[in-house]
């Protein structure tokens, strides 16, 4: 974005000069200009600039002289927008902010998203348009500030993709009754799935289908693999599923048995599924244990190399135990890592038998 912005309003920056006025408010401001010549310096170098304006904005929302300054080292292009459009992009936030403590909080840790003004009237609308859809407030706010550019389609384009996954729900045999939470749900795990095509959802759909998933089975699919199975294509999927189809030698019905129980074999290029494989197979691990246990292909190699130690340390041999103890979130793993802990640390004795008299 900065890019754009960059493009439009500079031409030929190398013949100009700095912007004294500009400057001198940075300064007053206690902005560390050296940083945003260091970075952003076409900025420092455009005619017009309203810093004090912008300055007394946040202000007005709450900012104190130190946040105004980190907002604007951060994002020295906001002093480049009138106030007349940040007013509006105040307000337009305010839609879906508690209050303007809570807007000044994300403005100052997402300065670059809040100041991105040149889609007004699409964030506006798809604001509207994912309140009508039943997203919480919290929801959408997460969205503008880390899915922004979600935010600038128009809002047939969103809309359109939210009507071919329902669509798609329903055929697929998922109920009327549950389609909104699921929709709700598939969003706010993945919002990224609305830049994505309608015709790209549809084919990936296609291609599981082809592959002889059952509609059930592709449903479970799109729910554990959080949407994300649309930011792929039938051909990456291909070569992922013949890659694993090659590792493992399985027929058909058992690589489609393992995707079901690892989506990550559908999901990850053949490269990544590649480096995992050979980090674990140069831990001793057969591939036997991966096909019994293939969800430890979701973590990477250097999270398994280190779960491997920590738990190889306790004396536990991963070669001939099982692999269930790798697998998992950070939390799962630490749950484990006690049990087989506490397992060593049990005494060999029992404490409440009777003392024999003799010993």
């Amino acid at each position: 974005r900065s890019f754009l912005m960059h493009s439009t309003y500079t031409t030929d920056t190398k013949s100009r000069e700095e912007n004294k006025n500009t400057v001198e408010s940075l300064h007053r401001l206690s902005v560390d200009v050296k940083k945003i010549r260091r970075l952003k310096e076409w900025v420092l170098l455009q005619n017009v600039a309203y810093v004090k304006e912008i300055a007394g904005i946040l202000q007005e929302m709450g900012a104190d002289e130190t946040a105004v300054a980190n907002i604007l080292e951060r994002c020295p292009e906001a002093i480049l927008h009138t106030p007349a459009e940040i007013n509006s992009q105040r307000a337009l936030w305010q839609l879906v902010c508690q209050n303007e403590k809570q807007l000044i909080k994300l403005i100052e840790q997402f300065p670059e998203s809040f100041f991105t003004t040149e889609y007004h009237e699409n964030q506006k609308a798809n604001i509207l348009f994912f309140q009508e859809l039943g997203l919480k407030n919290n929801i959408i706010t997460r969205f503008l500030t880390s899915a922004p550019n979600i935010f600038y389609n128009p809002v047939e384009k969103n809309k359109n993709v939210i009507e071919t996954l329902q669509r798609n729900y329903l055929s697929l045999g998922g109920s009327d009754a549950n389609m909104k939470i699921w929709i709700l749900k598939l969003l706010s795990q993945n919002p990224f799935i609305l830049l994505n095509t309608s015709t790209a959802i549809q084919e990936n759909l296609g291609f599981l289908q082809k592959n002889d998933f059952t509609d059930h089975e592709v449903l479970q699919l799109l729910s554990k693999l959080k949407g994300f199975i649309f930011q792929l294509s039938p051909t990456t999927m291909q070569k992922s599923m013949l890659f694993s189809k090659n590792v493992f030698k399985c027929s058909d019905q058992e690589l489609k048995q393992l995707v079901l129980k690892c989506p990550a074999l559908l999901y990850y290029s053949v490269p990544v599924l590649e480096e995992r494989l050979e980090g674990l197979l140069k831990e001793g691990i057969s591939v036997a244990q991966i096909r019994e246990t293939p969800m430890v292909l979701e973590l990477t190699t250097q999270i398994v190399q280190y779960r491997i130690k920590k738990l190889s340390a306790l004396g536990y041999d991963i070669k001939s135990g099982t692999l269930e103890s790798l697998n998992g979130t950070k939390k799962d793993f630490e749950v484990n890592y006690s049990k087989v802990q506490s397992k060593k640390e049990r005494p060999i004795f029992n404490p409440v038998a009777p003392i024999n008299i003799e010993d």
